[in-house]
């Protein structure tokens, strides 16, 4: 790939312009307004070269979230993001906004740059690294590389060059062959060539002397030069930054969000059909023709969003919408869009482009909704969901999938990706691989495992639930590995069981005591509560219940299932708020002196030793602490 495009993403204030000069020599921040404040509001441009020869153009964006629009317009046509956070502050509320925006423009590649590193110490950075990956976890970026770096000392600079240039050599070649476009970030004037406008060729090649349209304004010109990174060029290429002086055209006539294309090659839309993924954080539900704000290319408009299957959409939930907007766009099929809150402005959301030119729809129309659904799918989409769907059981990774489907699918990941979205499968990430299943199995499991329990609680009313491994044992088959089982039972949890340290059961079932029961249960609870932490033996508590001492066993079983009493040996159970304190105690003993000797811990809880050494070695038990002689450290 010879031409690359980077962006700056992060909080404001986190060094992002002092990286870009550090890393190229020049200064983005050019206002006079951002030199006093020391702050970027507008978007930079700048540019160097790779070791590989390879000329990368940098796009720095401001951090500030009332400059989020113009982020926005830089971010749209990069190829490699740089996240920048502060070693001295890590995540904060824009590096978490600027990264969903990462993640709904399908930006896949990028890097975690953390400054200011010479201004910690290691530990606080390694604190940081840390803390940064598992945010990243649940993200596309998981696998993205950290590197810590000083715009100062220069530490860490050129790794971080050496890691964008092979960065480069992974990535997918810009379409030169399509009809060249470019969404406009700057115009301005130039004085005895006239107006001039920037930004990066998304697609195609544009000549001197080629025939252009300003959409959507519909004014028509000639390119009269070109300018790629300073130096005048006769062609440009796509993913490059270009400056184009265009004749026939005045600086009043066009502006940001405007797109340079060939004549005819777009239309001018007010109607758009979407595929919109919510975002998890959005502040609430989307509700049917609610004011947004819709952000496509460098483009900002408001408009209304038309739910076409609903009337409202919970956060992290997907759906197909019409956009219904204030003021015209010109769009393709497959371009990507983010929306944010019309007021207070906050994003929540985006997606893909569907349909670019729809017709004003109605809600619920079926036929509306098939058609958006074929032309969101495509036959290697179906192909890998019903793949998936049939191999469930076996819990495919991307190998396995890929000689499964028997040949070959372009764009796999993207694919998967989009099909997880969507809520058709389920991504395991076991550390070494990730596995794939269909809803549908989830589906079978959850059924499965409902049939088991509902059949385990009717036999067993005055069980809490039914052993957890056990249960493993009846739904899941022997050699399913530990990893996809945790994963499994994480849905399940979530949806229909209920799970404590050693017991699952369904989440509608409650034991119910009749009025004796109720009597027994609290006279041992009374018991013990009155005992603290030196109970009687279990069996002299149930033989003070007589002939109801079975039912005396039953309750204690039961109380100790739900976790109320804690069996901490053979013969004796504490309550568990008394084993509570005494962990406290036990916590103050070691962060004071770092070892538990047990006669203080007995006179610290006013207690005989054989109930401080008996709740001492359950802590042992438990892996809280561990005997080193005659005394106890942390586990």
């Amino acid at each position: 790939m010879q031409n690359v495009i980077i962006g700056t993403a992060g909080h404001i204030d986190h060094g992002k312009t002092t990286l870009i000069k550090a890393l190229t020599g020049h200064d983005t921040d050019t206002l006079k307004e951002e030199k006093e404040r020391g702050i970027t509001i507008n978007l930079g441009f700048t540019y160097f070269d790779l070791p590989s020869k390879r000329r990368a153009g940098i796009v720095d964006v401001p951090g500030h979230e009332k400059f989020i629009k113009n982020m926005l317009a830089g971010v749209s046509g990069i190829d490699i993001f740089l996240l920048v956070i502060a070693a001295d502050e890590g995540i904060m509320p824009q590096t978490e906004e600027h990264l969903n925006i990462l993640k709904l423009l399908d930006i896949k590649k990028g890097i975690v740059v953390l400054t200011k590193i010479d201004i910690v110490d290691k530990n606080w950075l390694d604190y940081v690294i840390d803390d940064v990956k598992s945010y990243l976890q649940s993200t596309p970026f998981k696998d993205s590389p950290i590197i810590p770096v000083s715009s100062y000392t220069r530490e860490g600079l050129d790794v971080l060059v050496k890691t964008i240039d092979e960065m480069t050599l992974e990535m997918e070649d810009r379409d030169i062959l399509t009809d060249f476009r470019l969404p406009i970030d700057r115009v301005f004037t130039v004085s005895g060539f006239g107006t001039v406008v920037t930004g990066t060729l998304i697609s195609g090649t544009i000549s001197i002397g080629d025939e252009c349209e300003v959409y959507t304004k519909g004014i028509k010109g000639k390119v009269r030069n070109i300018q790629v990174h300073e130096k005048d060029v006769d062609r440009a290429y796509a993913g490059q930054r270009v400056a184009l002086n265009i004749s026939g055209i005045k600086k009043e006539e066009v502006e940001r969000g405007d797109v340079v294309a060939r004549v005819g090659a777009l239309e001018n839309s007010m109607l758009i059909d979407c595929k919109l993924t919510y975002l998890e954080s959005a502040p609430r539900s989307l509700k049917n023709r609610d004011r947004i704000k819709l952000y496509h290319g460098t483009k900002e408009v408001i408009g209304r969003v038309v739910l076409l299957d609903r009337e409202e959409l919970i956060p992290g939930e997907s759906t197909f919408v019409q956009f219904r907007l204030e003021e015209p766009i010109a769009a393709r099929r497959g371009d990507k869009y983010i929306i944010r809150t019309y007021s207070p402005m906050v994003t929540i959301g985006g997606g893909t482009i569907l349909e670019p030119n729809a017709e004003k729809h109605k809600q619920y129309d079926n036929k509306v909704i098939e058609e958006l659904l074929m032309k969101e799918k495509g036959d290697s989409k179906e192909i890998v969901e019903k793949t998936i769907e049939k191999f469930s059981s076996q819990y495919p990774n991307y190998n396995d999938l890929s000689k499964l489907i028997g040949r070959g699918i372009d764009k796999l990941n993207e694919i998967l990706k989009s099909l997880e979205k969507e809520g058709k499968i389920y991504s395991f990430d076991l550390g070494t691989e990730i596995v794939y299943v269909h809803a549908t199995y989830i589906e079978s499991i959850k059924r499965e495992s409902y049939k088991i329990l509902s059949d385990y609680h009717k036999n067993n009313p005055l069980k809490y639930g039914m052993n957890k491994e056990e249960f493993k044992n009846k739904v899941f088959k022997q050699n399913t590995k530990a990893k996809i089982v945790d994963n499994l039972f994480n849905i399940l949890e979530n949806d229909i069981i209920d799970i404590n340290t050693k017991y699952v059961k369904l989440k509608e079932f409650n034991i119910k005591l009749n009025k004796r029961q109720e009597e027994i249960k609290q006279k041992i609870l009374n018991i013990l509560n009155e005992a603290m932490l030196a109970p009687p033996k279990l069996d002299t508590i149930i033989e003070g219940f007589g002939r109801e001492k079975e039912m005396a066993k039953s309750i204690i079983n039961l109380l100790i299932e739900q976790e109320e009493l804690i069996k901490v040996d053979s013969d004796y159970c504490i309550l568990d708020k008394y084993i509570k304190e005494a962990k406290d105690v036990a916590i103050s003993m070691l962060d004071k002196k770092g070892e538990i000797i047990t006669s203080e811990f007995r006179d610290a809880l006013n207690i005989s030793r054989k109930y401080a050494v008996m709740i001492l070695e359950y802590f042992d038990s438990i892996k809280f602490t561990k005997r080193v002689d005659d005394k106890r450290v942390l586990y």
